[in-house]
């Protein structure tokens, strides 16, 4: 590990000086503060070449052609915010300040990449109708209608790539063309994407017998393609492992308050009256970890959904288990939540920028 601190120049150092650095120091950046530390700017070897061309000599100050307007990130910033932000800016390090502009670490790119990389497949379900969010689903498959000026699917790829995954597998039906149009292989984000075809509706669960059988021998990670949600997803598969089980479903809670008064009795007698009770239960969040020995319970044949796969797993004697999700979480079934997921997802990019 390199240490960020032999980085640090002061703006009255030389271009030449800066050079040394670079060749020295292998972070291909140069941090210019002041004697507080504070950052007053970046130089790159971008920034060196730059210089040459509108003949600086390589004794000019650093103050002269450095970056003044640098992207940095601050300490509290989340890891995946500060891996977000290089993503879409296209930067390979990221000076990391305090909340007074105090530099106190550099990340990178290629450390943030080492380490949260997850060999786990995921599945992404995309092969629906959207049958209740008509007329918009006619000529469109539910995964690609924009929310936030991009199709739903591809914000959920961002943020599984995000959070370090890279081979994806996507089931397809309705309108299957345009979903493989669009993804393509995955190249243009530097991942792996295969794909799954329902010749006819298999289910919420039955296109999991699809899947290749040379599939890695670990955990694989299921969700539903028109979901929005800022899930934890090491988390999750770090749940998965510790549980032990074979299954584990992501659950949301949900209230119901009735709108009367309960009253309860004995035979014929009242014992209480209850004013507009509220219940709490989970509902199905639509994100699961499978273990590999869950796949061989289907065959890709039979329609099957989820809640049937989990009863049959219960059945056989297996052990599911249930993570509850206290994280933003939308599912886009009909148009007022549509309608939300433009609004909401406008807070997930101002987050990240």
């Amino acid at each position: 590990m390199h240490d960020w601190r032999k980085i640090i120049l002061e703006k009255t150092e030389t271009m030449q000086r800066a050079i040394e650095v670079l060749n020295a120091e292998s972070l291909q950046i140069v941090l210019v503060a002041d004697e507080e530390n504070r950052l007053l700017g970046t130089i790159t070897d971008g920034d060196i070449r730059r210089g040459l061309l509108k003949h600086h000599s390589i004794e000019t100050a650093l103050s002269i052609f450095m970056n003044r307007e640098p992207i940095s990130a601050l300490a509290t910033d989340s890891s995946e915010k500060i891996f977000s932000k290089m993503r879409s800016k296209h930067i390979l390090q990221i000076p990391v300040l305090d909340e007074d502009g105090r530099i106190v670490g550099l990340e990178t790119l290629q450390h943030l990449l080492k380490k949260r990389r997850y060999d786990n497949p995921v599945f992404l379900m995309a092969g629906g109708f959207g049958k209740r969010l008509h007329p918009l689903t006619h000529n469109i498959p539910k995964p690609l209608l924009k929310v936030g000026g991009k199709p739903i699917l591809e914000t959920i790829l961002d943020q599984f790539i995000d959070a370090g995954f890279s081979s994806f597998y996507i089931s397809t039906h309705y309108k299957a063309e345009m979903i493989r149009d669009y993804f393509g292989d995955g190249h243009d984000w530097g991942v792996s994407i295969q794909y799954v075809h329902e010749e006819a509706p298999l289910g919420t669960a039955g296109s999991l017998g699809l899947l290749p059988d040379n599939m890695p021998k670990i955990p694989l990670v299921m969700m539903n393609g028109d979901l929005l949600t800022k899930i934890d997803f090491q988390q999750l598969l770090n749940f998965h492992v510790e549980q032990g089980g074979d299954i584990t479903m992501c659950v949301r809670e949900y209230d119901f308050q009735v709108p009367y008064g309960v009253v309860e009795t004995n035979k014929q007698q009242v014992t209480s009256i209850v004013e507009k009770p509220v219940h709490k239960f989970f509902v199905n969040a639509g994100i699961y970890v499978l273990n590999p020995s869950v796949l061989k319970n289907v065959d890709g044949e039979i329609s099957i959904d989820m809640p049937q796969l989990i009863e049959k797993t219960i059945n056989t004697g297996g052990k599911v288990n249930v993570f509850p999700v206290h994280e933003y979480w939308l599912d886009i079934g009909q148009k007022s939540q549509y309608v939300k997921a433009q609004h909401d997802l406008d807070g997930f990019h101002r987050e990240q920028d």
